[in-house]
């Protein structure tokens, strides 16, 4: 049995680790490190809070003016737009205003008032964007329309880790990003499935589920641990529902999977807000539990 290689950093104020075996240690790390690499490159593009970004260069000019985009991006943000249809605006990368009306955007939360969330929703909707693949730019129909990634970022960089390592013809390995996403690839050392757990949001009970993966994505959603209590002792998740500008009440924990981390990360967010969608053939839902 080949031994297995643990590599970690930090990127999207996220512990990302690679677990890849199938070659010598040397080579393994030398590997893993590079898709780390790969993630971090990614974040200096999707990051709504690094002021370099492309994201940042978007929300700061693209109001005014059709900002140019890398390719890679331009492609991702089609994919959003793609999820945003089939999610039924449940899935929406113009969530930022809600956010910040929410006080959860580096802030612990807090309830705004009726008028304020009317204004953030008149600021929401992938109408509000246009591509341009033509000419590789995206434009904001009015100020005040953000885009943040933060429901698809960390999949989507799972992804393009989990094909540079494909890429380089290494056939066996995890990567994660924290809870919320796990991207896997062949098998364990020992031939056995990636085994995960789905846990549940109360850390006293056993796992909702334990999965076995190979070749697929799973990820995970839920408002435990980033949510406020309201004056009138309501829970207030960060999970907004983009079509109602409210915190989501209806399940306290979503969980998808298919082969795609970019598509599961989505997912899990749109189940959070909707649970009653119907997710394509592809795409498996587990691990949902109500309030």
């Amino acid at each position: 049995m080949s031994e297995t290689v643990t590599v970690a950093s930090e990127a999207m104020a996220t512990r990302f680790e690679v677990a890849i075996h199938g070659a010598a240690a040397v080579i393994l790390r030398a590997a893993a490190e590079e898709a780390l690499e790969e993630i971090t490159r990614l974040e200096s593009i999707l990051s709504l809070f690094q002021p370099t970004s492309e994201i940042a260069h978007i929300n700061e000019r693209a109001a005014h003016e059709p900002v140019p985009v890398l390719p890679e991006l331009l492609t991702l943000l089609l994919r959003c737009r793609s999820l945003h249809a089939e999610t039924d605006g449940a899935f929406d990368i113009t969530i930022a205003p809600l956010m910040r009306c929410w006080r959860f955007m580096n802030d612990t939360g807090a309830v705004p008032s009726d008028d304020a969330i009317a204004a953030a929703l008149t600021c929401t909707g992938m109408q509000h964007v246009r591509l341009d693949e033509k000419s590789c730019t995206v434009s904001l129909e009015k100020e005040g329309v953000m885009l943040d990634l933060g429901s698809i970022g960390k999949g989507y960089a799972l992804e393009q880790a989990a094909a540079l390592l494909v890429e380089n013809e290494f056939e066996n390995f995890l990567i994660h990003g924290g809870t919320s996403t796990v991207c896997t690839h062949g098998t364990q050392a020992d031939g056995a499935p990636w085994r995960v757990a789905v846990d549940h949001p109360d850390e006293s009970k056993p796992p909702l589920q334990i999965v076995d993966l190979k070749n697929e994505s799973l990820s995970v959603s839920g408002i435990d641990g980033k949510s406020f209590v309201d004056n009138e002792g309501n829970e207030q998740g960060h999970v907004i529902d983009p079509r109602t500008g409210r915190p989501t009440q209806v399940t306290r924990v979503a969980a998808v999977i298919c082969e795609s981390a970019t598509e599961s990360d989505a997912w899990a967010t749109a189940l959070m807000v909707d649970p009653k969608l119907i997710p394509p053939s592809h795409i498996r839902a587990c691990g949902q539990i109500d309030p």
